[in-house]
Formats: C-alpha cells, structure tokens, sequence
C-alpha cells in the first residue's frame, strides 16, 4: 500500500470538518501508532537523566536536578511549539536553518510529515519535540552543583534555538547541507550527543571550577540507586530513541531496536573490563552504568546502518575509549563533573566514526527505500563525511554555546552561578523551600552543631567541613 503523498495546497491535511483525514492513512496505522508509542517512552528518558543527574551529585544539591528534568521538558515544550519545529523542519527551509513556515504550529496537523509520508505531521512534530527535549537535558548537566536554575532554563530555551534547531535542520531535514552530503546519523549522534557534550563543556568551562573546600565527598555519588534506576529509564526510553527513528514500523525500525539493547550490553561488558583490571579486580556500578549509556550514544547514529554484531563492536568500542578518559577533565582543566562531555561528546564522535566505516546498504534497505553503505561497503568516503559532520557539529556547539553563556552571564539578573556560600550549602537549600532528599532532622541537627561549633571554637571550620557530614555513604541515611 502505498503511502499518502503532501499536497502543498491544504498543508494542514485537510479541514476535518469537510473530509475524513484519517482516510489517507487508512492500513497504514500501525506506522503511526508504533511511531508515537515510541515517542511516549522516550519521555521517560527526560526523568531517567534528573535520576542518574540526582545520583550522582552530593545529596545537598541532587533535588535541583531532578526539579530540572522536569523544568526543560516544559520549557522545551514551548519553545518548540512556538518556533523550534518549524526552524528545523519546515519543508522550506535552507541548508543551515528552517524559516517560520510553521511558526506557532502553523499547518502542524494532518498532512504526512516532512519526515515520513507515513507519518500525521503532529505525531512527527511530539516525536521529535522529546528528542530535543532529551538533548537540552543532557547539556544543563553542565551546570553541575553550581548553576542556577532560572538562568539554565532561559539558557535551555536559547541553546535549542540557535545550536539545536540549526543542527537538527542540518542532520535531518531534506534541505540541510548534512543531509544531502550525505553524513549518516540514523538517530541523534551529531545533533543530541555531539551538540550537547560540547555544549556541557562550554557550560562547565564558563561557570568555573566548583568549590569543595575539602569536602570527602567531592565528585562522589551521593546514592547509586539513583544512579542504577536512572539508567533502567533511559536503557527502556533508548528503544524508542532508536527503535522509532526509521519512522515507519518496517524491520529496519527493529533492527535499530535490537541493535540498541546489543550495544548498551556490550557497554556495560566494556567499561566494567575496564574497571576490573584499573581498580585491582573490583567492579562498580556506577560504573557499569555508565558503560550502559556510553553504549547507548555510540549505537545512536549506526542503529538503522549496521549489522547486529557490528552493534556489539560498536557498543564495546565507546564504552572502552570513555573509561580509558577517566582523567579527561584533569587534562581539559575543566570541570565537568558529571562526564556529559565524556560520554555524549566522546562517545557520539565515535559512534559517528564507527557509523561511517560499519554501514552497510542490507540494513539500511530493511526499510524497503533507503540505500546507505560505509566503509564495509567500500564505500570509504564515507568515513571522511562523518568526519566533517563530527567537526562542523562540535565547532558550532561549542563556540556559539560559549558566545552565549558570556552574554547571558554578564546580563543583570542572569548571573549563571550560584554564590560560593549557596554552593557549600547545596542547591536545594539555597533554590527551593521546604524540600530536601533526605531527613530534615538530620539537617537540623547539623544546623544545630554548626551553630556550637560557631559559638564554642575559637576559629569557625568553613561550612563544607560541616556539611560534609551530612552525606550519607552509599546512599544511607545516618540515624541517631
């Protein structure tokens, strides 16, 4: 059956009132309802990051970034109602960006999407509303422990519009110069990962350095359950981050699925190797966490391109590079505390690379229309257009991330970092009131000693000594 074709005429799908639009679709549901089944779990991976975030902070400021997976969505939201669908996806738009052809989700309805005629447009527009939702919440992990949060959503709201509309049109739209090069990015490893591990180091890179005063535990996760139920979310959002991204419901979009799961396995088979044979044959499972997602960003781009086993190679190979970067952020004297760089920057540019050599046309044809071939292929070329699409992304992301964070940061009111006092503290007590993680006794009774302390010594210790006692080992609570 074939699919429905756009009439430039009535670019909404039809006046409903008039016309049955449902008609142009009819026997081909099932792509639309698997395409926006999809959508509804990758939502869970805007929550799974605020959990794994959360985790890995100190407990003082873990609230803060759980309060942000939810405050991105939304303002996500908006902003890509109100232009950023139609500045990476109108169908008139150039090489580089979108125009206001569908400003305010204008036409945004009916008609087959500019991305799969199989497709209603507002069922492409949510899907790929929750990608770029997913990718701003990657970067403001750069604000790690030390951002405010009213700046980072104004900065959230900004980014999406100017480096992630523009890359995304670059990728992903027809008209993008990426597009017909070709670069081949099956599901977000130049616009998601790339962008936004380049954008976290510009974040951390403009902050500064934390203060931690000695603080036992500085760059430690407060609580690993955190971390371990963050990564179930994203592993599950993760089949439809990829599952979904052929936009039709053909074999090539299952393939993309098990492709998935294959890579994140073998990630957390790599890093915990690594682990294993650096920390004197113990494991972790932050660490194998982290194996899981570095897995994950490598498979993004080669998901629809690769063989199965192909998929092993390329989850093992990112999940290896990433932790032999242990160190990465003593080398770049910046700190990003939360390896957002490291495992989407990183892990995406390999991925990228990966993609380029590993394609191969029988994959990409499940699909029954698509032609693409790598390295394997013979086809090596390739390799040097995910080269370019690796180094246009990564300058722009970072240069014009930095451009604006300096202008926001010197705007009244917009002061991007939190005082050293309200950062000793943690953000939870200094942005919200009345919530914390954890057991507001036992905070009082750290008040409270601080306070005798204050009174009883004749030097006063700095506030983190103190609040340093207030972190819990391994996620327990200390009890009287």
């Amino acid at each position: 059956m074939s699919a429905p074709e756009f009439n430039e005429t009535i670019p909404s799908g039809g006046d409903p009132t008039q016309i049955d639009v449902n008609a142009q679709y009819a026997g081909l549901e099932f792509h639309y309802t698997y395409i926006v089944f999809c959508g509804f779990i990758v939502w869970l991976i805007i929550p799974g990051i605020g959990l794994l975030y959360g985790g890995l902070a100190r407990r003082k400021s873990a609230l803060a970034l759980l309060f942000q997976s939810l405050m991105v969505g939304a303002v996500t939201t908006f902003q890509w109602m109100f232009w950023g669908y139609s500045l990476a996806y109108s169908r008139t738009a150039g090489p580089f960006i979108g125009d206001l052809k569908n400003f305010g989700m204008k036409n945004v309805m009916a008609a087959p999407s500019p991305g799969s005629a199989y497709l209603p447009e507002i069922v492409f527009c949510l899907y790929q509303l929750l990608f770029c939702a997913c990718t701003v919440q990657i970067v403001v992990g750069g604000a790690f422990e030390r951002g405010r949060i009213v700046p980072s959503l104004v900065f959230g709201f900004l980014w999406a519009t100017i480096v992630y509309c523009p890359i995304a049109c670059w990728t992903w739209n027809a008209n993008g110069w990426l597009y017909n090069l070709p670069s081949l990015d099956f599901a977000g490893g130049g616009p998601v990962h790339i962008a936004s591990g380049w954008a976290a180091l510009a974040y951390a890179f403009v902050l500064g350095k934390r203060k931690h005063a000695g603080d036992k535990a500085h760059g430690k996760p407060h609580n690993t359950t955190l971390v371990f139920l963050g990564t179930v979310l994203i592993w599950f959002g993760w089949f439809g981050f990829n599952g979904g991204s052929a936009l039709n419901a053909t074999v090539r979009a299952m393939v993309a699925a098990f492709n998935t799961n294959v890579a994140a396995s073998t990630g957390v088979i790599g890093w915990s190797v690594v682990d294993y044979f650096k920390h004197g044959r113990k494991f972790s499972v932050v660490g194998a966490c982290e194996g899981a997602i570095a897995g994950l960003v490598g498979i993004t781009p080669a998901a629809g391109y690769v063989e199965p086993w192909l998929a092993a190679v390329i989850g093992f190979i990112t999940a290896v590079v990433c932790a032999l970067l242990q160190n990465l952020n003593d080398w770049l004297h910046i700190d990003e505390g939360m390896d957002v760089f490291k495992l989407h920057g990183v892990g995406g540019m390999v991925g990228s690379f990966l993609t380029g050599i590993f394609a191969t046309s029988s994959i990409s044809a499940l699909d029954g229309v698509t032609i693409a071939s790598g390295g394997i292929d013979g086809n090596g070329i390739q390799v040097g257009k995910q080269f370019a699409e690796i180094t246009a992304i990564s300058a722009y992301s970072f240069t014009v991330s930095c451009i604006l964070l300096y202008i926001l940061k010197y705007i009244p009111g917009m002061h991007l970092r939190v005082t050293e006092d309200a950062e000793m503290k943690g953000l939870d007590h200094d942005q919200f009131f009345d919530e914390q993680i954890g057991d507001w006794g036992m905070y009082d009774e750290l008040e409270k000693r601080r306070m005798e302390l204050e009174i009883t010594s004749p030097g006063t210790p700095p506030v983190g000594e103190v609040s340093e006692l207030s972190e819990p080992v391994d996620g327990a609570v200390k009890k009287d």
